[in-house]
């Protein structure tokens, strides 16, 4: 998929994820929509034997969204790969409904690890790539954390492990928009340098333009290229991209738009 299809798909996810929050009246758009660039890219491009009709191919790779809070992203990826349908995003965070405020691999097809506690998703995803070694699997796994999850100390006993054991089939990327729930990562708890703190537990870092998507190919052709050690990309990236009044706003950490925010938003991204 050249860099126009993928970033005409990665704006009907933004679109996805600002409906589906809408009308949930409730969820977390701002780091959906930093991180819907690089999802867009996983799905439709870097992850192999992935088949929306047989959602748990052995032979797959895998993703896991260890920073839960942000299922719109990985909801609207998903239906808009084909997994499910797209309406049901309206059904987001309902009594009723399989699309859960967090991930839930039991009800979701295509979600290969619930999470939600931040830190632990990261955890699994290493054991996934373990068990891809020991099972002399050719699979990849890939882990989007945010980065005021890796305030979280379970993140960095993860890659202590995953770098010890050399899991060269694993690949964390940080979101890297420089805002949490509370505000800046620089000011609640600053985890910078983060590359350099991958670097000490043994990962090759790359560094990657989260909303280019030649700078998104070649971080993940790097990745793949690298032997006997995992790899960390550290994505600069915007949080609430696309749309206007979010962008690197931390109030739209958690809320939902007005309908006329809504309205908005989504003339926005229909002229994108």
């Amino acid at each position: 998929m050249d860099n126009k299809k993928l970033e005409l798909t990665a704006n009907e996810v933004r679109k996805g994820i600002v409906s589906a929050v809408h009308a949930a009246k409730a969820g977390h758009p701002g780091g959906s929509l930093s991180s819907a660039d690089i999802l867009t890219y996983l799905y439709f491009e870097e992850m192999k034997n992935i088949d929306p009709a047989d959602p748990k191919r052995p032979d797959r790779d895998r993703f896991v969204l260890s920073k839960g809070h942000a299922a719109p992203v990985l909801y609207s990826t998903l239906a808009e790969r084909g997994y499910f349908p797209k309406e049901d995003l309206l059904t987001l965070r309902r009594i009723d409904s399989y699309l859960q405020g967090h991930p839930d691999m039991e009800k979701v097809p295509g979600v290969d690890m619930s999470t939600g506690s931040l830190g632990q998703g990261f955890s699994t995803a290493v054991g996934m790539a373990l068990a891809g070694k020991m099972d002399g699997a050719d699979y990849r796994v890939y882990a989007v954390m945010g980065d005021g999850e890796i305030q979280e100390g379970q993140i960095w006993e993860a890659a202590m492990f995953a770098g010890s054991r050399k899991l060269d089939n694993l690949v964390a990327i940080v979101d890297n928009n420089g805002l949490q729930i509370d505000g800046k990562i620089s000011d609640v708890c600053d985890p910078n340098p983060i590359d350099k703190k991958f670097e000490a537990f043994n990962f090759h870092v790359i560094h990657a333009d989260a909303h280019d998507f030649d700078s998104i190919r070649k971080a993940f052709d790097e990745a793949r290229a690298t032997k006997g050690m995992p790899s960390a990309i550290i994505a600069k990236s915007v949080k609430g991209k696309g749309v206007s009044y979010m962008e690197n706003n931390a109030g739209w950490h958690g809320k939902a738009p007005s309908d006329e925010e809504y309205q908005q938003a989504m003339s926005e991204l229909e002229m994108k």
